[in-house]
């Protein structure tokens, strides 16, 4: 098939952009430079996978392609979830439990949220994916209110601690949590996988897919747990990228034209992987941390959104 070329140039651009990030100016104390990089790398590599595979069936559900999981509120609760951690318990308590069991807890509280999201929306006639989205839309703005006020009442040496985590920064990866995280995301992957041949059927339609024999609601469900599990991890390593998923996502399809998803899948995590190694590379080596990654890439991102408005991109 034709678009398995694009696939293996994509893939040597990512494997380039890679090795580029591992030996560009490699020098100095090679024992501690290494091993620092290749956390930052394997960070990058999950967020990818993450943030682009999450992206991809949420624009399949919502049969729309200038969504992403943040439309749902995802992102707000998560920093709602670290704030009100903070807020009521403090980072001294914090700190003892360890960061391990605060990420656990906080994917299970999106996870939970999800699902009770889904079955108070669905128990009507008449709804919806789209009055899911209205909601989780109107629970985002919520979410983040509450964040905002919990942060007026904050101690000032809390508030900075959170703010550190508020924005997205690849240099600050915890290495403990990128192991678990890495675990998490694996076996989600393999959860996902089962779903993959229902996914290209989805994208026919609800009305289409109840026809062709597809549990709907259930699928629905199922793939809205995975895709918050997702953004939890992608979230918990480096911080929200509001505008990265839709970038590399709307990249993928027009690169790949099919509606196999497993070629869409691996399309979005190369272009994840060239936009966040090869985007780290230009501000390290280029920009010499004059700016941030998550900075271009909004800039970015925000700028291809406006032009997918404009140009009325929807199925």
């Amino acid at each position: 098939m034709a678009y398995r070329k694009r696939l293996i140039w994509l893939g040597a651009l990512a494997l380039l952009c890679m090795v580029g990030y591992m030996t560009l100016n490699l020098q100095g104390a090679l024992g501690y430079v290494v091993p620092r990089r290749f956390t930052k790398l394997a960070a990058m590599l999950v967020t990818s996978v993450a943030i682009g595979v999450s992206t991809l069936i949420f624009q399949t559900v919502a049969m729309n392609r200038i969504l992403t999981p943040n439309v749902i509120g995802l992102d707000s609760l998560y920093m709602l979830l670290q704030t009100g951690l903070l807020f009521l318990f403090g980072s001294s308590i914090l700190l003892e439990v360890g960061i391990e069991v605060r990420f656990v807890a906080t994917i299970l509280l999106m996870v939970g949220f999800a699902i009770v999201l889904y079955q108070l929306l669905f128990r009507g006639e008449g709804r919806n994916v789209y009055f899911l989205l209205l909601v989780g839309l109107v629970f985002g703005t919520f979410f983040g209110s509450i964040t905002s006020f919990l942060q007026l009442l904050m101690d000032p040496n809390e508030f900075q601690l959170l703010q550190d985590r508020s924005f997205a920064s690849i240099n600050n990866v915890d290495s403990d949590l990128l192991m678990l995280a890495t675990v998490l995301l694996v076996l989600n992957t393999v959860w996902l996988w089962r779903y993959v041949r229902l996914i290209d059927v989805l994208a026919l339609g609800r009305d289409h897919a109840i026809n062709l024999g597809i549990p709907y609601e259930k699928i629905v469900k199922r793939l809205l747990i995975i895709v918050a599990i997702y953004i939890s991890i992608a979230t918990a390593l480096i911080g929200p990228i509001t505008f990265l998923g839709l970038l590399i996502v709307n990249v993928a399809y027009q690169l790949i034209p099919t509606y196999r998803h497993h070629a869409l899948a691996v399309a979005t995590v190369l272009l994840g992987v060239i936009a966040l190694v090869g985007g780290q590379l230009i501000v390290e080596h280029v920009l010499n941390f004059s700016t941030t990654l998550s900075v271009i890439l909004n800039l970015i991102g925000g700028s291809y959104f406006i032009y997918l408005l404009l140009k009325g991109v929807n199925r």
